[in-house]
């Protein structure tokens, strides 16, 4: 890259100095004359300190940039605090570009954002369309609902510290009716402690890939080790009185203490292999019961009031090429005397990343999750638990920023045997 290529791409279109006064200043290199077409822009860049010259007072416009010098420049760049959003962009995609270089020199783009802005906001507006057919007497659902979410993260100082939050607000498309309140999910620090990674607060769990738990606790989790072998630690209190069952609102209310360690291993980038165990002590679950919708009187209640469940399982993923990754995960509780297993197995091909668009994936499946196997299960595939069967799906970028979804299960509840299938549509655009 050269220096005037350099110049155009980032002064013709980033304009650095726009809120500065410096264009008035002498010329600072003497093979740059003033009537040159790169005088203002380079005068400019220089006298903000984003560019310099050599000790001989030349620029040498005309020779070839390394990779580190432009990452030099883009650090410095991304290091001021007066930058327009449109300019901010810009730069942000040459930092992403230069990201090892800038990583070789020391400079943490993370750290950069941090002096550029200390308070960012990302968040989505998603459209979510499901539609669940049961044989049973829990009957149908349909969903149709329009979710508006906001992910503010705030940085503390220079400690490496943020204070991080996730705020909820759902409109209901088939009756035009609003939420009665914004719900705040999530609010948590998060930051380094004596070589660890700790979180505090109402702060996000997953566990087993997600066929566990996917959900928050009121507590905190510790992370430590290294890229290879990593061990983290939670504990706190839940309470998910929207994890329902039979898609009847206060069915699935469980209020227990939380604790909970995973292994992570990973020695490669083909081979990610996880073990764990998760507790829930003092079960306090005030259910309407699922199973006597379904018509089963004698089904007794989930967990029951005051038990506990001592939750186990291993599990991970393969992949084969770059393409192809299979997934399998398998858990057990062993206080539960029935429906007390949960396992998965998938078969993934390529991913759809909502920052490249045109990109797709595609996965096909089975999933078996029995009634008091999990807890916050992380698929929109399958109904919950209590339900078995076969699920595929697939996903698209159709553009930068918005990732399009749908799935489908078909299968049946688990305790009954009776069929149940259900049609998942998802649109998330993402900011």
């Amino acid at each position: 890259m050269s220096k005037k290529t350099l110049v155009s791409a980032i002064t013709a279109a980033l304009v650095v100095g726009a809120a500065s006064t410096t264009f008035a200043a002498a010329n600072p290199f003497s093979d740059v004359p003033a009537d040159s077409w790169a005088y203002d822009a380079v005068t400019t860049l220089a006298a903000d300190g984003v560019i310099d010259g050599y000790p001989d007072g030349t620029y040498k416009g005309q020779n070839t940039m390394t990779r580190y010098e432009m990452a030099q420049i883009v650090a410095r760049a991304m290091a001021k605090t007066d930058l327009e959003k449109a300019d901010k962009a810009l730069v942000d995609k040459l930092a992403a570009e230069f990201a090892e270089e800038l990583d070789n020199l020391g400079v943490r783009v993370a750290d950069l954002e941090k002096k550029s802005d200390n308070v960012k906001f990302g968040g989505e507006l998603r459209y979510r369309y499901y539609d669940i057919n049961r044989d049973s007497k829990a009957g149908d659902e349909t969903h149709n609902k329009v979710l508006f979410r906001l992910d503010p993260k705030a940085y503390i100082g220079n400690s490496g510290w943020t204070a991080n939050a996730r705020l909820d607000y759902e409109m209901n498309l088939s009756t035009d009716e609003n939420n009665e309140h914004v719900v705040v999910d999530r609010a948590y620090v998060e930051g380094p402690l004596f070589g660890a990674t700790v979180t505090a607060g109402r702060t996000p769990v997953f566990t087993a890939q997600g066929l566990l738990f996917d959900d928050r606790i009121s507590g905190g989790t510790v992370a430590f080790g290294s890229d290879e072998f990593k061990t983290t630690l939670a504990a706190g209190r839940y309470n998910k009185d929207h994890d329902d069952v039979s898609g009847n609102e206060g069915v699935r209310d469980i209020t227990a203490e939380y604790y909970g360690v995973q292994f992570d291993y990973t020695p490669n980038d083909k081979l990610a292999l996880n073990a764990g165990y998760t507790a829930l002590n003092n079960i306090d679950a005030n259910y309407v019961n699922s199973y006597k919708l379904a018509g089963i009187e004698d089904a007794v209640k989930a967990y029951g009031n005051d038990n506990d469940a001592s939750i186990w399982y291993v599990g991970g993923k393969y992949a084969f090429d770059k393409n192809v990754a299979f997934v399998g995960e398998y858990a057990q509780n062993t206080d539960a005397d029935t429906e007390d297993q949960a396992w998965t197995a998938e078969l993934q091909y390529k991913g759809a990343n909502a920052a490249d668009a045109g990109s797709w994936g595609a996965y096909a499946g089975y999933r078996q999750i029995e009634a008091f196997s999990a807890i916050a299960p992380t698929y929109d595939d399958i109904i919950g638990a209590g339900y078995k069967g076969a699920v595929v799906g697939a996903s698209y970028v159709p553009a930068e920023n918005i990732l399009a979804t749908i799935e489908y299960f078909d299968g049946e509840e688990t305790i009954s045997g009776q069929d149940a299938s259900k049609f998942f549509a998802n649109v998330d655009f993402f900011f």
